[in-house]
């Protein structure tokens, strides 16, 4: 056996006590019991448990998959950023549809959100990128996202000039970086159990309400 495989057979996942979950005292929507396992999470020392993955695919239906960071969740959907001109913004514009998938092992849970995909004005925008630290208005300044990179000189040029501008002009725009909005159809919480009767609760959007049934795991 290769180091990789004995390595790979050798892992355990949960290697902590989980919390109970009870399906029938879930809310009413998804958005509420979220809020909770996010707080819950961070309660925990989750580590960065607002980076999930987004799934998108594009016109020529090939999925792709990246880690974001999570910018809001409100009545509106589940909020991340980049630029229009990048690959997941080329995606989202010929298929306007993703998917997130958060992981919290240390609690032993999971979230996945799917549906259609929207943006915010460019006034919320704007208001989004000014929101966050200096390093995060260089990297939107250095743009030409997902772009064929020359070599690593080239990126440590750019980037040394976005964060002068971004420390000159702290209002600098970046007149592509979209914020997006995931207006959720589907919402599904996942809480494991050691013994593997892991709870799968599932809301499906129907008109203006919320319809919960349980899965299978």
């Amino acid at each position: 056996m290769s180091d990789f495989h004995h390595a790979l057979r050798s892992l355990r996942v949960w290697d902590t006590e989980l919390p109970s979950f009870d399906p029938a005292t879930a809310p009413e929507e998804p958005l509420a019991l979220f809020h909770a396992w996010f707080l819950d999470a961070v309660a925990a020392g989750q580590t960065e448990p607002h980076t999930p993955s987004l799934a998108t695919a594009g016109a020529d239906g090939r999925p792709d998959v990246r880690t974001v960071m999570l910018h809001d969740a409100d009545a509106r959907g589940w909020h991340f950023a980049s630029h229009a001109t990048s690959a997941k913004g080329r995606q989202l514009a010929a298929r306007p549809e993703a998917a997130l998938g958060f992981y919290w092992p240390v609690r032993g849970r999971q979230v996945r959100v799917r549906g259609p995909v929207g943006t915010a004005s460019r006034e919320e925008a704007y208001a989004d990128l000014h929101a966050r630290t200096t390093g995060a208005l260089a990297a939107a300044l250095t743009g030409r996202q997902s772009e064929p990179l020359d070599s690593p000189e080239a990126l440590a040029e750019a980037s040394a000039a976005a964060w002068a501008r971004a420390e000159a002009d702290p209002a600098a725009d970046a007149p592509t970086w979209t914020l997006y909005v995931l207006a959720p159809t589907e919402v599904e919480f996942f809480q494991g159990d050691a013994r593997r009767r892991h709870l799968r609760l599932r809301y499906r959007r129907e008109g203006d309400a919320w319809a919960r049934e349980l899965l299978w795991p």
